[in-house]
């Protein structure tokens, strides 16, 4: 059986680089120390939403995408992780940096978060391209929150060999949110027929009730690890969290022989 050793490594982002990268660095070895090969950190690791991004942005040969490619070496496996970079349209990327052992990658979201009353888009320049990157020889997509519910990424993933979609994500609170969540992660692992790592932000404080909408989205927790047959095989709570599983790749041939979609399709 080929496995791919996959961290979910759910945390509340602060306004703070630098304090952020401590913690990745902290669940990183952590990970690393449970014989993960892949830690997935949220969206917005760099900083959480809901300040001015411009002024955190960085280049992905910055001091902060320097650390988590630092991260990346001492502990030995290939971290992703949100950030901000710069555009020149004077709005900022929303960058997953991938990084670790013979992997150096970058993803802009394509789907931009304009709804539920936010508008990502008034600061935030969407990407174009489909990225996808070998770690320990197992194809592995890259999405970011909001692409959860366009199938048609999840699927281009899987035409480029990925057998695993990761889902970096800092999701809106608000009703019905959560049952948005878990049903979005499981159908794109169906219509795909590949594995789903969704790491989202845990809410901002104790008292955080996921129920009701934020200004910004800033996470309801609930980070899920999907097999490719839609069940859930993971699942976090709404504090800060570490959870480590193994990712089978045999079975999502064995799922793709069984209900054959991709195959399948006329459109």
């Amino acid at each position: 059986m080929t496995t791919l050793r996959t961290a979910l490594c759910q945390f509340t982002a602060s306004t703070d680089p630098e304090e952020n990268l401590r913690t990745i660095d902290t669940m990183a070895g952590q990970a690393a120390g449970e014989g993960a090969q892949l830690a997935v950190f949220p969206e917005a690791a760099m900083a959480r939403f809901g300040i001015p991004l411009g002024p955190v942005a960085e280049p992905l040969d910055g001091p902060w995408a320097e650390g988590v490619r630092e991260v990346a070496r001492r502990h030995g496996l290939t971290v992703v992780a949100g950030m901000f970079t710069g555009s020149s349209d004077g709005r900022v990327t929303n960058t997953l940096l991938a990084t670790g052992p013979d992997v150096d990658a970058a993803y802009d979201k394509i789907h931009l978060y304009d709804a539920f009353g936010f508008s990502e888009s008034d600061t935030v320049a969407p990407g174009d391209k489909v990225v996808t990157i070998d770690v320990a020889g197992v194809r592995v997509g890259l999405a970011t929150c909001y692409d959860i519910r366009f199938p048609e990424l999840f699927r281009a993933h899987a035409d480029e060999g990925a057998v695993l979609s990761v889902l970096p994500a800092s999701w809106g609170a608000g009703p019905a949110k959560l049952d948005h969540w878990r049903l979005l992660t499981r159908a794109r692992a169906l219509d795909a027929t590949l594995w789903v790592a969704a790491v989202g932000q845990a809410p901002p404080g104790p008292d955080a009730d996921i129920r009701q909408p934020t200004k910004a989205p800033t996470g309801i927790g609930h980070s899920l690890l999907v097999g490719p047959d839609g069940r859930v095989h993971e699942e976090a709570g709404e504090t800060p969290e570490l959870i480590v599983s193994d990712v089978d790749v045999d079975e999502v041939a064995k799922v793709r022989r069984a209900v054959a979609v991709l195959d399948n399709r006329r459109l």
